[in-house]
């Protein structure tokens, strides 16, 4: 008992310290902002995973709050370890993560998707910025200003870049990069191109306008033609899972007794593996429906 006790009180020792950290990093970052408004050389920042799909994700938190859910985490794991054993404690550690994985996947999904319904009416302004006697850059810069939520947010940085001196076709290279769609690397391409070799911009976007509202068009033809199967793999994948749930429901002691026996536990663990693989199977064949 008093070495839990002494390990709480150095988690919450450690963790005061992270938070005091991540409170003075939090300032230093605000300040190489401010800093950084001025600059007018190109600045290209390199990120980590992390950061890189929170960026992708849309997902904002300030330092100080991530240092303390790192924490909290932390003690609920430390606690879980004490509670419920070793189990409880890598169910703890896992489980966060894999939530947090899966949030960051579905909000970069839904995020792409309305940013890419928002391209023809962002390249639309950008073509009568063009027509109107503005160039290329200055029309892109008026157009990302102007557009809305999400890609608004998404092209905050690529303006930035562009305003600090970032050549535009560099700008959008990253971008493109960044955010991984065909339609942006293409956008990337083309203004490169023009920024080198010229040519008519104005019919570059138009085209791209185009294919943009074709694909959507036929990615909603093909999802509708594809329901029925989609729906097959969801219940095929949730079904085992579901009877699991009745059965522990049921009747939990019929699962408790099998996990008290070495040949029950490796059968358990046996078909949770295969649940595992089935579900990501079934997940990558509905990604390439």
């Amino acid at each position: 008992m008093n070495l839990a006790l002494l390990l709480c009180l150095l988690m919450l020792i450690g963790g005061v310290w992270l938070m005091r950290r991540g409170v003075r990093d939090a300032q230093s970052e605000r300040v190489v902002e401010r800093l950084a408004e001025g600059q007018a050389q190109p600045v290209r920042v390199k990120m980590g995973i992390f950061q890189r799909e929170l960026l992708r994700s849309g997902l904002r938190m300030p330092s100080w709050l991530a240092v303390l859910l790192l924490v909290a985490w932390l003690l609920v794991a430390f606690l879980a370890m004490v509670l419920g054993g070793w189990l409880a404690l890598l169910i703890m550690l896992l489980g966060p993560l894999v939530l947090l994985r899966l949030l960051m996947m579905w909000q970069y999904s839904r995020r792409l998707q309305r940013m890419i319904g928002q391209m023809p009416q962002f390249l639309d302004h950008v073509v009568r910025s063009l027509k109107s006697g503005r160039t290329l850059g200055d029309g892109m810069l008026l157009s990302m200003e102007s557009c809305q939520e999400p890609l608004h947010g998404a092209m905050t940085r690529t303006r930035k870049a562009v305003e600090r001196g970032m050549p535009l076709a560099e700008a959008m290279e990253d971008f493109a990069e960044l955010y991984e769609r065909d339609e942006f690397h293409i956008l990337a391409m083309g203004i490169a191109v023009n920024q080198r070799y010229g040519g008519n911009a104005s019919e570059l976007l138009n085209n791209l306008i185009g294919m943009i509202r074709d694909r959507d068009r036929a990615a909603r033809q093909l999802r509708a033609l594809t329901g029925e199967t989609r729906i097959s793999a969801v219940v095929l994948g949730g079904l085992p899972l579901a009877m699991g749930g009745y059965i522990f429901l049921s009747n939990p002691q019929m699962l408790l007794n099998m996990w008290e026996q070495s040949g029950g536990r490796l059968v358990l663990m046996v078909a949770f593996g295969l649940q595992v693989i089935g579900t990501w199977l079934l997940w990558r064949m509905m990604r390439s429906i």
